[in-house]
């Protein structure tokens, strides 16, 4: 019972994580007893994210032949496709002066393309058998890309939106040192000094794909929060998620549309298709109406139940090659 247990959350990490974050969210949300415990973790769980991203990528960053992390076409090709559609949807709300609900649906697709490749697309790029070293390439520059657009564009489609270019580009830097940066420079370390403590990790098959799987649990939970608590009607908050739905597909498709050009099909997917939505988020609620926050919230959900489908059919061929 406990081995069939365990084979059916190996082969099913993602959706299990999903499906746990939000039960757990509901249960200390609804049951009356349990509010003090939801208050005392909340804060905990708000603080544990961002140290056990660091963790996930350091492990994954541990298997990377740094010498290999070089920009190549499809990075040029997918990052040109980002701005050409973050142009798009700001020359849309400009021209077509959006204001009110239209605006906030728009700025929920906006956030949700604007935002950087997710720092864990190189752990479900690898679980894919994609090329580790490239996607992590990409992270670097599609967080770079996003610290320019998002200064440049967010006045523009928002007149209540005053950013100072440089401090916002200076904030956004950071936030993508402390995620990417520290945790690669720590990954450097241990594999040139500390050969023991390397071995033995990369040694744990899909370490930083489970551990990404635990974090997951936390994302979900905070991602239905947004969503539950979200200040506007129950079919606006529908409208928003079958929209971001269909940007997640859209996304996801134009990436590997151009990765099939240069023989990245996998990595070119998930750097287009897989966002840091904690991200987007954080965006939202700094630059733009919170409400918009939702967009970005969903989206979560949509790319890693895409995730869910791309793993569990990498695993029918490797079954059927086997």
């Amino acid at each position: 019972m406990l081995k069939a247990i365990l084979t059916f959350l190996k082969n099913w990490t993602l959706p299990s994580a999903i499906v746990s974050g939000t039960v757990l969210y509901l249960v200390f949300a609804n049951v009356p007893a349990l509010d003090g415990a939801a208050r005392f973790f909340d804060p905990i769980f708000d603080a544990i994210f961002p140290f056990f991203m660091g963790m996930i990528l350091f492990t994954t960053f541990c298997k990377i032949d740094f010498h290999q992390m070089r920009a190549t076409a499809w990075h040029w090709w997918i990052t040109l496709l980002q701005v050409l559609l973050v142009a798009g949807v700001a020359a849309l709300i400009i021209t077509l002066d959006m204001q009110g609900r239209d605006l906030v649906l728009m700025e929920g697709i906006l956030t949700c393309i604007i935002a950087p490749g997710a720092a864990a697309a190189a752990v479900v790029t690898a679980k894919l058998g994609g090329n580790l070293a490239s996607m992590t390439s990409y992270t670097f520059l599609s967080n770079f890309v996003t610290a320019l657009l998002v200064p440049t564009v967010f006045p523009l489609i928002d007149r209540s939106v005053d950013i100072p270019f440089l401090a916002a580009f200076l904030a956004i830097l950071w936030k993508v040192c402390m995620v990417l940066l520290v945790p690669m420079l720590a990954a450097y370390v241990v594999k040139h000094f500390m050969h023991r403590l390397h071995a033995w990790l990369v040694s744990i098959d899909d370490l930083s794909f489970y551990m990404w799987g635990i974090s997951l649990t936390i994302v979900s939970g905070s991602t239905v929060k947004y969503i539950v608590q979200a200040d506007t009607t129950t079919g606006f908050v529908l409208t928003i998620a079958a929209i971001s739905l269909v940007l997640c597909l859209v996304q996801f498709a134009l990436g590997r549309w151009v990765g099939s050009r240069f023989g990245a099909v996998v990595e070119s997917g998930q750097g287009l298709g897989q966002k840091n939505t904690a991200f987007a988020v954080w965006i939202a609620y700094t630059y733009l109406n919170p409400l918009c926050s939702v967009g970005p919230g969903c989206y979560i959900l949509w790319q890693n139940a895409i995730n869910s489908y791309e793993i569990w059919h990498q695993r029918q061929i490797s079954q059927k090659n086997a």
